[in-house]
């Protein structure tokens, strides 16, 4: 009997664990991924820019959206490209929605939310551009404004643009100037002044709090980021961020931002041995010795337990 009894109950105990586990990504509101510069949703529906991961959040409950805006433009333009895509996955899903955006896809994802507080319960930084890239502020410098140059780089980036917009069946705006001057210092600064929320302007490093009151909506604010531009013999996008690293001198960076420059709302990690690339799983999941996915999911928790 006593046999049964404990039988029974470890069983109970297992089939609880298991639900729990199943559960586990179940957030209130949909999560929103947000792409950064020459990102997209997906290509031909075989090449997804957050690989893995949606799938990773969707099979322990999660309603996983990935927003498309534009490939290369202003984080203005992209912002209020995702306020309206989050309109109709909002209005069906609680009237919010959960916003997680990777580089340039942070200060889009500020943006639509300074747009419609109403519909986002949260926004995540994950290696996000939230003050400036000296990457981008490098490449404009040595970039003649308003010159042949200028004109000749804004085709490329344009055509690029039109590339992606053409294999993942959008029809995004682009704009490769517009994209660079807003992911430089200056650019960045200005999109601060417009959109403070969630950012600490009192000195570079400076880092905030997590809940901000925006036009009368209470928004939670999360970045995360990895600290080193190098993690991967095997990765073919390493070699290249390295050498975009070398500007940074001394400062902590994954290769194209700086670890300050993510700070936003709670931080929640700035140490991770990621690169720029690896916060998304890719090269199609190499990567350094941090696993990105369980960043994704740990936060995906951290949203359900917070009651979002």
């Amino acid at each position: 009997m006593r046999r049964a009894i404990t039988t029974t109950l470890a069983a109970l105990a297992l089939a609880g664990a298991v639900e729990a586990q199943a559960n586990y990504t179940k957030t209130k509101y949909p999560i929103v991924l947000v792409h950064g510069v020459t990102g997209f949703d997906t290509i031909g529906g075989l090449i997804n820019y957050f690989h893995t991961i949606p799938w990773n959040l969707e099979r322990d409950g999660a309603k996983v959206y990935v927003a498309s805006v534009a490939a290369l433009n202003d984080s203005e333009q992209r912002g209020a490209e995702l306020a309206r895509q989050i309109v109709p996955w909002a209005t069906a899903n609680g009237g919010k929605v959960n916003l997680m955006g990777h580089s340039q896809g942070s200060p889009t994802s500020r943006v639509a939310a300074s747009l419609r507080p109403d519909l986002v319960a949260s926004v995540t930084s994950i290696n996000g551009v939230n003050k400036g890239s000296k990457v981008a502020d490098v490449i404009r410098g040595v970039i003649p404004a308003n010159g042949l140059i200028e004109g000749g780089a804004n085709a490329i980036a344009v055509a690029l643009g039109t590339v992606i917009n053409l294999l993942s069946g959008s029809s995004n705006p682009q704009n490769g100037v517009a994209a660079l001057g807003t992911l430089t210092t200056p650019g960045t600064a200005a999109l601060n002044g417009r959109h403070p929320w969630g950012v600490n302007n009192a000195s570079y490093c400076a880092k905030s709090t997590e809940v901000h009151n925006v036009r009368g909506n209470n928004i939670r604010y999360y970045s995360w980021t990895g600290n080193t531009s190098y993690t991967n013999v095997l990765d073919v996008v390493d070699p290249f961020l390295a050498i975009t690293g070398l500007v940074f001198g001394s400062e902590k960076n994954d290769g194209l931002v700086g670890v300050c420059s993510t700070y936003l709302g709670q931080v929640l990690g700035d140490s991770y041995s990621m690169n720029h690339v690896d916060a998304i799983n890719h090269l199609f999941g190499i990567r350094g010795w941090t696993e990105p996915v369980s960043l994704y999911r740990q936060h995906a928790n951290r949203l359900k337990n917070k009651g979002i």
